[in-house]
């Protein structure tokens, strides 16, 4: 055999973090078929397409049916009926101005996150969080911008920011000059956020710097605190700077559906080898048309009706719902000494693991004495060492039975 494989693959650790806690739980479960395992690993919704979504996906299905209504290719780009609608609805009403061709519809947040290293030199130097949503790294290590990963669980040639608790999870800015920086906020895997302040600290270090900010806002309509941005373009000059990702996974339950969103800002420039100003949107947008078909018709018809009157009233009363789960998680967690962050503005609640427990051991002994599933903090980086990640993404009865079990353990 001839064919050489891409080697920055093998840099990569052994698997990806959720398909390890599948394999574990796989593994239980044989052993174990009678129990009743409660997931609150990954972030997987539970809660239904709601009536009026599905009401318009319906519509938009008997439309491809009919050759008078039948829809073929569409636009890569995504249709502008759905593209007004969330500037109408999630821009606007925070004074920021976008136009049609600044914002790419898509088939996931995870997708255009991994995809958006693409149109960037190798050679630029990036920045995460520590701990960090693995998406972000693992592409970059894929694409060869890194070495190897040290016996600290870090890679050679990325620059990580601590989010640890002795800094309240607030990533100091690079001590040396990045060109690329990934925030996530609020934040996957903590739950915690930055504030107007805090964000723009960023915004002034990437301006300075003439860095870019790719900013992961897939959970920003479960904020609930008023000084807690919900864009990075509510920041002056940050449509200079910075790429947000924004997903209807989370907020609309379109997990399965498969719909988000990503705005790139015609202000903002990168540079050729020759020094010359290149706009990132039309790369972004060639990359798109090259490599993307677009979103399927009715899925973005179902989006588009998540921004009606009946439609926002159902998708709140959902998000309403996971943050009752998530402050049922935290107070139950407090209540029986752990420690536990994060849950106030996101669906995720970060739990200091009990007598400085190696965070799989702990995933363990929740899989194993309560039959609960979490998400091991060291899968998210070094800094997740000594963590677990829950998720409010389950049924009321399910939460409450599963902080009843972890109740009952003996730390």
């Amino acid at each position: 055999m001839s064919v050489k494989i891409n080697e920055n693959y093998l840099l990569l650790q052994n698997s990806y973090l959720f398909i390890e806690i599948a394999r574990r739980i796989d593994e239980f479960q044989k052993n174990n078929p009678e129990v009743d395992i409660i997931r609150m690993g990954i972030g997987d919704v539970t809660k239904p397409l709601t009536p009026t979504v599905l009401t318009a996906f319906k519509k938009a299905v008997v439309e491809m049916g009919d050759e008078k209504t039948f829809m073929g290719y569409g636009p890569e780009q995504g249709y502008p009926f759905l593209i007004k609608t969330i500037i109408k609805n999630d821009f606007e009403p925070l004074g920021v101005n976008l136009e049609l061709d600044e914002v790419f519809i898509s088939d996931g947040s995870k997708c255009d996150t991994g995809n958006i290293q693409e149109i960037f030199d190798l050679n630029n130097k990036i920045a995460v969080t520590d701990p960090v949503y693995p998406v972000y790294v693992d592409t970059n290590v894929m694409a060869g911008r890194t070495g190897h990963i040290k016996d600290n669980g870090m890679y050679e040639g990325l620059v990580y920011l601590p989010c640890i608790q002795e800094n309240d999870f607030v990533p100091e800015l690079p001590k040396e000059k990045v060109d690329i920086i990934y925030l996530c906020f609020p934040n996957n895997p903590t739950g915690t956020t930055l504030n107007k302040e805090q964000l723009t600290k960023f915004v002034e270090y990437a301006k300075e710097n003439e860095s870019i900010i790719l900013f992961d806002a897939a959970y920003e309509k479960f904020i609930t605190e008023d000084d807690v941005p919900h864009s990075i373009y509510e920041i002056d000059g940050a449509k200079e700077v910075a790429i947000e990702f924004r997903s209807f996974s989370k907020t609309a339950g379109f997990t399965g559906t498969r719909c988000a969103y990503t705005i790139v800002p015609k202000e903002l420039k990168a540079v050729d080898s020759y020094g010359n100003l290149q706009s990132v949107n039309e790369l972004w947008n060639r990359r798109q048309t090259t490599k993307f078909n677009g979103v399927s018709y009715p899925v973005q018809k179902a989006a588009e009706a998540t921004f009606t009157e009946e439609g926002k009233k159902e998708i709140m009363d959902n998000i309403e719902y996971y943050m009752n789960n998530s402050k049922i998680i935290r107070e139950s967690l407090a209540n029986i000494g752990l420690n536990v962050y994060g849950g106030v503005n996101s669906p995720y609640i970060w739990v200091k693991t009990p007598n400085d427990m190696d965070s799989w051991d702990f995933f363990d002994l929740l899989l194993n004495e309560a039959n609960v599933v979490g998400t091991p903090g060291a899968g998210f980086g070094s800094s997740g060492e000594g963590y677990l990640r829950l998720t409010a993404f389950n049924s009321l009865e399910n939460t409450k039975e599963a902080m009843k079990r972890i109740s009952e353990l003996s730390f």
